[in-house]
């Protein structure tokens, strides 16, 4: 336990922190499980860049196929199975499904505008 307490002595005010070595040992191991959830969060990052990236491949290639072929840089079809998709696999995975659902329009929406790009 930390405990604050403020003293006078010969006109100066001094502060004096009392912690007990248990307070130290809890203090201590939340740092370390601190730090295996960052370590993991940092390896999750690097796993979601990744995979973004690698999608972003595919689509890139599906854009440059769609504008060789006149085909619309949309398929609000298939973009709606998607978002269905992707709705259902968040709710399995104990995800918020509106927030799937947002990032995911966020990709489809960054996509079109690559697909448009290829078309001009």
């Amino acid at each position: 336990m930390l405990t604050r307490c403020s003293n006078q002595k010969d006109g100066l005010l001094t502060d004096t922190t009392n912690t007990s070595q248990s307070d130290l040992d809890d203090a201590a191991r939340a740092a370390e499980i601190l730090m295996g959830h960052r370590e993991s969060i940092d390896r999750l990052d690097a796993i979601l860049v990744y995979t973004l990236g690698e999608r972003f491949k595919h689509t890139q290639a599906v854009g440059q196929l769609k504008a060789e072929h006149d085909l619309p840089p949309s398929d609000p079809t298939r973009e709606a199975k998607q978002i269905a998709r992707l709705e259902d696999l968040a709710k399995r995975a104990n995800l918020d499904p509106d927030f799937a659902k947002a990032f995911l329009n966020f990709i489809i929406q960054e996509v079109i505008r690559h697909h448009k790009k290829h078309q001009e």
